[in-house]
């Protein structure tokens, strides 16, 4: 058997990262991403750094949260190699609506807005470990690793329909991690910092986002796509099987300081 990481969000910040670190310990890759002719070189780029590394890369482009597509990204990798087996699932797929949930109607989200949010966000999830599941991909000590955001636990301006994607997506995360562990299979969720990516930049107001997070930050600096993949590379060791169900910060102390560093 060989083995890979499929990775949801692949070709640009926490999921390109996390695609270059576990393709440094061996794994293949299949990585799904959503990029229009602007942005598709980084997604070839991050295919040639990961082919660089002497593995096996298959990017697909299209909408992650699309059973169609879903189905033609993993027909592709069993045809590519048919003892393919996964051993971890990351879900770094960023992107849904950000409007008030109030306010002029022109301006706020609509239902479709936060039923998209949802599909891409959070129910992708499932419905991907589910795919790999039906087709016999997952293999007991598979890891299942998702990001989530303090945005989940806090409101914040614009962001109400990601911070219900990503409430929904630890909700996920709890259900797989019990209805896996008997099989072997561990699920959590990795609680990033704030990090200043693609994603980031489309928050309103996200520079004094970024400002008041490297303040609060007591390492003094915001949190980086690498040290996200350095702890997504951590959770799958062999030592942490016993380990599910559970929604660890990366973030350099953000989420337990005060602003400043001092006490209140």
């Amino acid at each position: 058997m060989s083995r890979w990481a499929v990775v949801l969000g692949a070709s640009s910040g926490f999921g390109a990262a996390s695609a270059r670190a576990l393709a440094a310990e061996g794994l293949h890759v299949l990585g799904a991403h959503l990029d229009l002719r602007g942005t598709l070189p980084r997604a070839e780029a991050v295919r040639a750094e990961l082919e660089a590394a002497g593995v096996r890369a298959i990017l697909h482009n299209g909408n992650a949260a699309d059973p169609v597509q879903r189905d033609a990204a993993l027909d592709a990798l069993q045809a590519a190699d048919a003892d393919a087996e996964v051993a971890v699932v990351l879900h770094s797929l960023a992107f849904g609506t950000l409007r008030p949930l109030v306010g002029p109607e022109a301006q706020r989200a609509r239902l479709r807005d936060l039923a998209m949010t949802l599909d891409v966000m959070a129910h992708s999830l499932v419905t991907w470990v589910q795919g790999l599941d039906d087709r016999g991909l997952l293999r007991r000590g598979a890891r299942i690793l998702a990001l989530t955001s303090a945005g989940g636990r806090v409101a914040l301006p614009a962001y109400g329909p990601v911070g219900a994607a990503k409430a929904a997506l630890e909700a996920h995360v709890r259900q797989l991690a019990v209805e896996l562990a008997p099989r072997g299979i561990a699920v959590n969720a990795i609680l990033a910092g704030l990090c200043h990516t693609p994603a980031l930049e489309r928050i309103p107001g996200w520079e004094a986002l970024a400002a008041g997070a490297r303040d609060r930050n007591p390492s003094g600096r915001l949190t980086t796509p690498e040290d996200v993949a350095q702890a997504v590379v951590a959770l799958t060791a062999p030592g942490l099987a016993w380990m599910t169900g559970a929604c660890v910060p990366v973030d350099g102390g953000e989420s337990v300081a005060v602003a400043g560093g001092g006490a209140a």
